[in-house]
């Protein structure tokens, strides 16, 4: 092959391969604000049908337990900076617990950010796409002292769950 064609060839190639990547952004893939937390980011649209089909609408809620591999733990958890698998223990609109969630952790800010983006009804079926967060009352979200860097150590196991039309 001639160094032309071969030069011609490595920029097709190029080229073709980076059309995916421009476009694409995976949930979760945000700008972290100065105190590190995300930053804001929408709901997608094919997120936000699921939900209204399953009658999860804004404001709903359930209780999950935030991380199924520490599930037989009674206070203080440690929560690791990236995917996190959580399960509901209460029914979430016709997503019927103990449904699995899948989403992000930060733990870089001042509290935990937990935010969902499917869920995995366990009584089968395809993975749905959501929108919702992990909150918690009285500060059982904000991180101990004694978190190191990427983990957070929070007061409880579990935290409430609930549906959102956009991230913030």
């Amino acid at each position: 092959m001639s160094a032309s064609r071969f030069t011609l060839f490595c920029g097709a190639a190029l080229l073709v391969t980076s059309f995916g990547c421009a476009t694409t952004q995976t949930p979760g893939d945000v700008r972290l604000r100065s105190d590190g937390t995300p930053g804001p980011e929408k709901c997608p649209e094919e997120a936000r049908k699921a939900m209204n089909y399953l009658r999860m609408f804004v404001g709903e809620a359930a209780f999950a337990e935030l991380d199924v591999n520490q599930s037989s733990a009674r206070g203080d958890i440690t929560l690791y900076e990236g995917p996190i698998e959580s399960m509901l223990e209460d029914n979430l609109g016709l997503l019927e617990a103990p449904s699995r969630l899948y989403g992000r952790v930060w733990t870089s800010g001042p509290r935990v950010v937990i935010r969902y983006y499917e869920a995995q009804p366990v009584r089968g079926g395809d993975k749905v796409p959501i929108c919702a967060v992990a909150r918690m009352g009285l500060g059982q979200l904000q991180k101990r002292p004694e978190s190191k860097p990427g983990t957070a150590v929070i007061g409880a196991p579990s935290a409430g769950v609930f549906i959102v039309d956009e991230f913030r």
